[in-house]
């Protein structure tokens, strides 16, 4: 090229967005997401989160430089409410260093209702008067809709900031980083000179942050926040004690194990220090099934129905082995009934609101069926049970079966909890359990390890093991089955008399080598990238650890293989 050709670029002058109703807009080069989609949506009662730019998330400060397609993210979508969430935490930590530098504070865990309990150790509970002033200090910084700055820090800046704070969890988890030249900053935030570091995008401004609530709870606090499903109503608190007592449990098991967090956990594989934590957290596992069926074996006179329920991934299956295998030690022989064959004719399947057949509600079965079945078992008479062709879609006849008095009938399946399943079994024969992955190991102090995740990851690892789908297929179908979940299960988990939390402290370690290659195969110009660069980004923390440490009766070889219980017969 000659010297006279060459040219020099200027910017363009304006560029235009299109919105995935067809509109577009145009604006100067280098005009932020905010501004475009403030003026395309002038009166939103739900706010806007972030966007989608020509399929990737972004904070709504993006300026943009080019042409593109942008798609509103909106507190009612699975990103704006984390981004949400996040918000508010900042925000919320933001207020308490303001008015509590000395009080450590900690996010521990999620709340049904929508809500984190954030737990304050070494130091009294707040005073009625002490908690006002939070949510007034909370108040002041919304009102105000102060800028939320993004600021790429370097690495030795931000450690020196925690340090100061005494935020030590958060040294030890970046602390590598430094050693990294390739990764030698740290995406901080700044809020009016607080700064902090959270695994994730935020808010432009406070005043996105319209709805919540601030309430004293136990020995620490509730910070309320909307669910997706409705994203502008706070619901009603609802006392969950059974859920309670298992995080308490959970809780008093990581610190018994020395693992809180997610630095804890890499320091013990990089120690070489994990076959230990796997021992006793296994070793914790099985003492808990059986305290459930030494319960079960107490109320052997009365009890003859087993009711096992749980969401997706939380490994019930294998859960339900174990119980069998415990209650065999105890002199009583289980028996499996199972739900799926009690499912009706397809041409009398339920459809949903899409039109497609609902195999998840609970009129997909055969009620009726499944409880004179289970009355006539109950009496030791002889039943030919149903077997569900599911190539054919239709019932064939089973097995025939009579039980003994010490026998013990288990049922496992979505709809275990709920009462219109067996409303001829009195209470006092049923024995009902909830079985979820209800991990409380964190980030670190206001960064927690979703329980969603956690069953996510594990349902990608197994079903790409075992039905030969890729991640896509199934991050596609997650949203479909949480519906299912928050429809069908979680409404009626109160309703048993003991909770089994299956998360291992260790697991995540596990899954990553497993996890990881898969979610890199989607591909960047399909939607679920968004949600498989997410994961990719959470599992970063963590350290990998190798299968061949997990016990062949562990929970978890449920979904990465090699279960002794697999061909487990139950009578």
């Amino acid at each position: 090229m000659r010297e006279d050709q060459i040219k020099e670029v200027m910017p363009r002058k304006s560029v235009q967005i299109t919105l995935p109703d067809g509109r577009t807009f145009e604006g100067p080069w280098g005009t932020s997401l905010k501004l475009f989609l403030q003026h395309a949506y002038p009166e939103r009662e739900v706010p806007l989160m972030a966007a989608l730019v020509d399929g990737r998330l972004s904070e709504l400060v993006t300026e943009v430089e080019r042409d593109c397609a942008v798609t509103p993210i909106d507190l009612s979508d699975s990103d704006g409410v984390r981004i949400y969430r996040r918000s508010l935490a900042f925000v919320f930590m933001t207020a308490w260093h303001n008015l509590f530098p000395e009080i450590e504070l900690f996010i521990d865990y999620s709340l049904p209702f929508g809500g984190y309990f954030c737990e304050i150790r070494e130091h009294p509970a707040l005073t009625a008067a002490q908690i006002k002033n939070l949510e007034i200090e909370m108040q002041r910084l919304i009102a105000a809709d102060l800028p939320i700055h993004r600021e790429p820090t370097p690495i030795e800046e931000a450690l020196e900031i925690f340090r100061q704070r005494g935020e030590l969890d958060k040294v030890a988890l970046f602390q590598p980083r430094a050693q990294d030249s390739y990764k030698n900053t740290l995406r901080m935030y700044n809020l009016t000179g607080y700064r902090d570091y959270f695994h994730g995008y935020m808010v432009p401004s406070t005043g996105h942050l319209r709805y919540y609530r601030l309430l004293r709870w136990s020995n620490g606090l509730i910070l309320q926040f909307p669910r997706r499903h409705e994203p502008t109503l706070l619901q009603e608190l609802r006392r969950s004690p059974q859920l309670l007592s298992v995080f308490r449990e959970y809780g008093h098991w990581l610190r018994l194990l020395g693992v809180e967090n997610v630095s804890e956990l890499n320091a013990h594989i990089q120690e070489n220090k994990l076959r230990r934590i796997i021992l006793i957290s296994e070793a914790l596992h099985e003492q808990r099934i059986a305290a459930i069926a030494q319960e079960i074996f107490s109320r052997r006179s009365q009890v003859r129905l087993v009711l096992i329920a749980g969401p997706s991934s939380s490994g019930k299956t294998t859960f339900s082995k174990r119980l069998a295998v415990q209650l065999l030690a105890h002199g009583l022989r289980p028996f499996a009934l199972e739900l799926d064959n009690y499912f009706v004719n397809r041409e009398d399947t339920p459809l949903d609101e899409d039109g497609e057949y609902n195999f998840e509600a609970l009129a997909a079965l055969n009620v009726e069926l499944f409880n004179e079945h289970l009355q006539a078992l109950m009496r030791g008479e002889q039943v030919q049970l149903p077997r569900f062709d599911f190539k054919e879609g239709r019932r064939q006849p089973g097995k025939v079966v009579q039980l003994r008095p010490e026998h013990i009938i288990i049922v496992e399946g979505i709809h275990g909890l709920n009462p219109q399943l067996v409303p001829s079994i009195p209470t006092s024969s049923t024995f009902r359990i909830f079985v979820s992955a209800l991990t409380q190991l964190n980030l670190d102090r206001h960064s927690r390890v979703p329980t969603t995740d956690t069953r996510l990851i594990r349902r990608i690892v197994r079903d790409a093991r075992t039905r030969g789908y890729d991640a896509v297929d199934t991050l596609s179908r997650w949203d479909s089955v949480r519906r299912g979940e928050k429809e069908y299960i979680f409404p009626y988990q109160e309703n048993a008399d003991l909770m089994f939390n299956s998360a291992l402290v260790y697991e995540l370690a596990v899954l990553k080598p497993f996890v990881e290659p898969l979610l890199l195969q989607v591909d960047r110009s399909l939607p679920q990238r968004v949600e498989a660069k997410r994961l990719l980004s959470f599992l970063q923390w963590f350290s990998p650890a190798d299968m061949k440490l997990v016990p062949e009766n562990s929970l978890l070889r449920e979904f990465v293989g090699g279960l002794a219980l697999q061909d487990f017969q139950w009578d």
